[in-house]
């Protein structure tokens, strides 16, 4: 099999690659990625460099490119001639998506629109990396994939026009996609300004952790390991057309940090810092994952209480990766924005 990974990269679409180019000694891993800020080439050095002897045997190339390019997407399909397209490729940053939407909505519109066109016209089945944040603020209950679509930010709402846009594809083109709505995804490489690696690094360095409000958020989080397995299944399992969360275990923002100061021996005056809250904070995602495990009996094997100490363990063994992430000025110029809560 031939699969072409867009925004594989990034966090999540790296951690994919990883697993898919490890389990399936037989397929064909096309990473096709912008290299934004978020798109880290040191993630996935090792895989690419053990590739370069391979000649024509490689089973994994990298492509330089932007999904909004129809010529340039178009070109790479008919020169590898994939079997299915797996989408990680996005602006995924809430505190970005209020500063300027306008990246937003050029990868998470205007790319996702040109991926389905090409699933469409090429007949290529299509796994699009959708989010919880889609359903918004959830006070009571929890979020099934019949749930109202109710986003509160802009990186939400532009995610949840690309999700309609792939719903309204399947139903009125009958494209062969899947739609897959991850809860927040934690684990190693991921750009240190979200906010576990963000606790973890600055910690590291002895400055203090930024938080939005009262920090009693709540979230759902799942390691990356799992998300990407879940993702796996439903790619070679799922009904086209179908709609899956794939969630974790659900934690307060403010819980999770103190953990980290503990295992980092950090007392807690001097770990966090309260900043302003986001304009129109979402206090509470509550996706339900009961679906995918009905259907094919899957479901999380890595709890966040059980696996924190060994993510952050990899960022204290990798201190070389994230420090080069963060001396960059499209990491400091926003963190200095994001540590004041300044957004306008």
């Amino acid at each position: 099999m031939k699969l072409l990974v867009t925004g594989g990269m990034g966090f999540m679409g790296s951690n994919f690659v990883r697993y898919i180019y490890s389990k399936y000694p037989n397929y064909t891993i096309i990473n096709f990625d912008a290299l934004t800020y978020a798109g880290n080439p040191d993630n996935l050095a090792d895989i690419e460099q053990g590739e370069l002897s391979k000649g024509d045997a490689r089973r994994y190339v990298f492509v330089h490119g932007n999904i909004v390019d129809l010529d340039v997407m178009k070109k790479t399909i008919e020169r590898f001639q994939p079997d299915v397209i797996v989408n990680f490729a996005a602006e995924s940053h809430v505190d970005r998506s209020i500063v300027d939407s306008s990246g937003f909505i050029r990868s998470n519109v205007i790319g996702m629109h040109t991926l389905l066109e090409l699933s469409r016209l090429y007949n290529i089945r299509m796994v699009h990396i959708s989010t919880d944040e889609i359903y918004g603020d959830v006070g009571e209950g929890f979020s099934t994939e019949e749930s109202q679509i109710a986003p509160s930010n802009p990186y939400a709402a532009l995610k949840a026009a690309g999700d309609m846009l792939a719903r309204s594809y399947v139903r009125t083109h009958q494209a062969p996609v899947i739609v897959v709505r991850g809860s927040n995804n934690f684990g190693p490489y991921q750009y240190p300004e979200k906010l576990l690696p963000l606790a973890i690094t600055n910690l590291l360095e002895g400055e203090p952790v930024p938080v939005h409000g009262s920090g009693l958020h709540v979230r759902t989080w799942i390691h990356v390991q799992d998300f990407v397995e879940g993702v796996d299944l439903l790619l070679h399992q799922a009904e086209l057309g179908s709609v899956y969360n794939v969630a974790g275990n659900e934690r307060p923002n403010i819980e999770l940090l103190l953990r980290i100061a503990e295992e980092l021996g950090v007392s807690r005056d001097k770990a966090m810092r309260h900043v302003g809250d986001r304009p129109g904070a979402d206090m509470r995602y509550a996706p339900h994952g009961g679906k995918i495990t009905r259907d094919f009996g899957w479901k999380p094997m890595r709890h966040i209480d059980e696996t924190l100490p060994e993510v952050i363990d990899w960022y204290k063994k990798n201190v070389t990766w994230w420090k080069k992430v963060k001396e960059k000025s499209e990491f400091r110029d926003h963190y200095e924005r994001q540590k004041q809560a300044k957004y306008y």
